[in-house]
């Protein structure tokens, strides 16, 4: 694992690394999903204090878990003991914003999402708002 992160993570860097891992799911990572955790870090309130350099540090360790054998769980767990429960949402939506930029949904990217809802404890209903939510603001005429 990468040793230039300082421990424990932040919670936005929890927050970019569930994003980059959807995106990274279908190992097929587009423009598309790239520009949507671009804009999300710079707009949303939540990365207003965030070092936009960090991403660069959290996509490789992305990167890097995703190339051993338990890396998901890994991944996982880092953001289980660094993402605070009140972001949990937060981070599924964010999963969901990323996995609808490009318009379609893999299975990769569906597995993926299935795993983050479990791993985080989200209700079911709250899950169906959000990922209606997403399909809603990445829809196209």
């Amino acid at each position: 694992m990468n040793d230039n992160i300082p421990h424990p993570l932040s919670p936005q860097d929890c927050l970019v690394a569930v994003m980059i891992a959807v995106s990274a799911s279908d190992e097929n990572i587009r423009t598309s999903e790239l520009v949507k955790i671009q804009s999300t870090v710079n707009h949303l309130p939540i990365f207003a204090d965030y070092d936009i350099d960090r991403m660069n540090t959290m996509a490789q360790t992305v990167f890097d878990l995703f190339e051993q054998e338990d890396g998901l769980d890994a991944l996982f767990g880092l953001i289980r003991d660094n993402l605070p429960a009140r972001l949990n949402e937060t981070a599924y939506a964010l999963a969901c914003d990323v996995a609808a930029a490009d318009g379609t949904l893999g299975d990769e990217e569906l597995r993926l999402l299935e795993e983050i809802r479990y791993e985080l404890d989200i209700d079911r209903l709250y899950a169906a708002a959000i990922e209606r939510g997403a399909r809603a603001r990445h829809m196209t005429t």
